[in-house]
């Protein structure tokens, strides 16, 4: 287990996010790798979250089990597993320090998707393509979920313009992910980063990540985050830029 007290004052704060964006604040747990990906190996960081999401799932995918659109899951969760497959191909390949650079540029890319559409609304061109296309996209959001557990702006453009109502979308995205996430669990066990000390460290962060959802759950009615959400993702482009500055440096 991961004993270095620096790794969990960075790991808590970005186990926190993680669990707000389950709890309803969607779109922060993207934060949580790129953090971590300052103080230990972006794939060891990785393979930490990854059971902290699975059980995370398990709250949504029950709450939201009978509003799935399974037609459009049809085409993208195919593709959402040859991205992962093409993600793991990847790590598997180049060090880690070009993984830590990826990492930077998809916190950087997600920070700025996620700006711009405070602005503006999802482009709809999208809708009118065939159902295929989906696939595609699925791809994209596999590889950047498997490199760095953010694969929400490739599904979010697929499936945003076609305005599913609110509970299909969040039971859709629920779902999504969900399988996405088990897709992994082959990959990180190949990679050997499901070691016994990873898990441990992974059962010590648990707690952490069960509180920080209900609390998101609660939260997420109470306030109005719309600028704790642009200082957010403002932040994920910094660090991402960090990230990148540290891989190449």
């Amino acid at each position: 287990m991961i004993t270095d007290w620096t790794f969990y004052a960075v790991a808590v704060p970005a186990v926190v996010l993680m669990g707000l964006a389950k709890g309803g604040f969607t779109g922060l747990g993207s934060l949580a790798l790129p953090m971590l990906a300052f103080v230990i190996s972006p794939v060891t960081a990785a393979a930490i979250l990854l059971p902290l999401l699975i059980v995370q799932d398990v709250v949504g995918v029950w709450a939201f089990r009978r509003t799935v659109d399974w037609r459009l899951l049809g085409w993208m969760l195919p593709g959402a597993a040859a991205g992962v497959a093409i993600g793991y191909v990847f790590a598997a390949s180049v060090t880690p320090q070009a993984v830590m650079a990826v990492v930077g540029l998809i916190s950087i890319l997600f920070g700025l998707w996620r700006l711009w559409l405070e602005r503006h609304p999802v482009p709809h061109e999208t809708a009118t393509l065939p159902d295929w296309i989906g696939a595609l996209f699925g791809i994209a959001s596999g590889f950047t979920s498997q490199i760095a557990h953010a694969g929400q702006p490739p599904f979010q453009l697929w499936v945003l313009p076609r305005r599913l109502s609110p509970p299909l979308l969040v039971g859709t995205t629920a779902i999504f992910f969900a399988a996405v996430n088990w897709i992994k669990v082959p990959a990180y066990i190949a990679l050997g980063q499901f070691t016994a000390a990873n898990l441990m460290t992974a059962a010590m962060l648990l707690p952490v990540a069960i509180a920080s959802t209900f609390a998101g759950v609660w939260l997420v009615r109470r306030i109005d985050a719309a600028r704790f959400y642009t200082a957010i993702y403002w932040l994920m482009v910094v660090v991402g830029a960090g990230l990148i500055w540290e891989a190449t440096r």
